[in-house]
């Protein structure tokens, strides 16, 4: 059964904060693109580790590029939706 992919949509705050990571992480390129590919196709999949975030960033969910790295995003279901916010260290994003 074929499932429709969801649509990756970036907020200004993501775009500025994606250029800063990529001129600071090449080596990380691949990678990054790996996860957001994974994320259209299913942002629930084991190996994104998913989860809800608290505080001021309720209501958004993160994900991992890496151990060190995330991606801070909401994910809306009805519209297979998924808001790109920020992206960075654990400190970055969640700071």
């Amino acid at each position: 059964m074929y499932t429709v992919p969801y649509k990756l949509f970036q907020t200004p705050q993501f775009k500025r904060a994606f250029a800063k990571f990529a001129r600071k992480h090449p080596e990380l390129r691949s990678k990054t693109e790996e996860t957001l590919i994974a994320l259209t196709n299913d942002p629930f999949a084991p190996s994104l580790r998913l989860h809800n975030l608290t505080g001021r960033l309720t209501g958004k969910q993160a994900v991992s590029v890496t151990y060190i790295y995330r991606i801070v995003l909401c994910v809306e279901i009805v519209d297979r939706k998924i808001i790109l916010h920020n992206i960075g260290t654990h400190d970055e994003v969640y700071g």
